[in-house]
């Protein structure tokens, strides 16, 4: 490949250099050839240039494969299985660390579900940054099964010696995947008293989005500490909205919209206002429109603020839409019924499938 010419001479070069000098814009220089490499001719391109490189008994070239590859599949679907199926090839026989790295994001951006096999094999490698790297792979390729290979993996990775790794696989169990076990929410709780401060909050943050009561004395401590990041526990006190913490948001920064969105979750009063105000647009709207098909949604794992209002009447021409309740109403200056009218208004204008907040 020394001798190649043209974008993947120039790549090659890139990714050297790179190597070599450990200076940022060199690397920013190195992806954003292999970003364009992977948006020619659909991905395909850097496909059969990924592909070729795989095969070389050069290391770097292997990486810059593995990097083609990766970023052709999270920006082509089309190539996608194809260019997992290179990876999980490689990976049965590759040894070095670094390509095992862009092996394992290469992998992550396939969302292919027969890789998670090898991403659980990688998690027992011997280096720590390629576990936490693997961890956090497990984001994009899940087995989707409460119990599967990817969730053992990382309760595993969640008594892992290094904390970065704990870390990594506590936030991916806990916030990015909405699997709900006993065996997960004990993971979690261990996490609680870990000695690292960010595990101790992932675990009390993936325990809160599951709604468990065990979490609730965890949020209101994390928000009382001192000189503690808050962003995180704010989302996990939004997402439990109880009034026992109240007090605990009390002494947070009163002006922070993350601190709003939490006091309106867990205040009784705020909480059942919106409640109200949402079914209010849902019935203004069968009004205007009757057959509309309006209904309310809360995904388990989210707060009330992440209430959904969806229109699926197939008999009505424009009447297909979907729109987040919370920034809605404060289009609408509060007022619900003024709400409705809007989505009434834009459905009008768009006259079809519609999509918005």
């Amino acid at each position: 490949m020394d001798n190649v010419v043209g974008p993947a001479g120039r790549l090659m070069a890139a990714a050297r250099l790179a190597r070599d000098s450990e200076a940022d814009r060199d690397e920013h220089a190195y992806w954003a050839l292999v970003l364009e490499a992977a948006q020619e001719e659909n991905g395909e391109t850097a496909l059969r240039c990924g592909s070729g490189l795989l095969g070389s008994a050069d290391v770097l070239e292997r990486k810059v494969g593995c990097d083609l590859l990766g970023n052709a599949a999270d920006t082509h679907e089309s190539v996608r299985s194809e260019a997992a199926t290179a990876l999980m090839a490689l990976a049965e026989a590759e040894t070095e660390t670094c390509v095992l790295s862009s092996l394992a994001c290469g992998l992550g951006r396939t969302r292919d579900r027969r890789a998670v096999p090898v991403l659980v094999g990688l998690s027992r490698h011997e280096d720590a940054d390629l576990r936490s790297l693997v961890a956090s792979e497990f984001t994009f390729v899940t087995s989707g099964l409460p119990d599967g290979p990817d969730v053992q993996a990382l309760i595993r990775l969640m008594r892992d010696q290094d904390p970065d790794v704990r870390n990594w696989a506590a936030f991916t169990l806990g916030f990015q995947l909405e699997q709900d076990t006993t065996a997960i929410r004990d993971a979690l709780w261990t996490c609680t008293t870990d000695e690292c401060g960010e595990v101790r909050e992932e675990g009390a943050r993936g325990l809160a989005r599951r709604h468990d009561p065990r979490a609730v004395p965890l949020i209101a401590g994390l928000l009382e500490c001192d000189g503690w990041s808050h962003s995180f526990t704010l989302d996990a006190a939004e997402i439990l909205g109880v009034p026992e913490l109240l007090p605990a948001l009390a002494g947070c920064e009163p002006d922070s919209p993350e601190t709003d969105r939490a006091v309106a979750a867990c205040d009784p009063v705020r909480r059942a206002r919106m409640e109200d105000d949402a079914w209010t647009v849902v019935t203004e709207l069968e009004r205007l429109r009757p057959g509309i098909g309006a209904a309310l949604s809360s995904p388990r794992y989210e707060s009330v603020h992440r209430m959904r209002l969806t229109l699926r009447a197939t008999h009505l021409e424009g009447a297909d839409a979907d729109y987040d309740v919370a920034p809605l109403l404060t289009r609408a200056g509060g007022d619900p019924v003024r709400a409705a009218g809007l989505v009434v208004a834009d459905l009008t204008s768009s006259g079809g499938e519609r999509t918005a907040n």
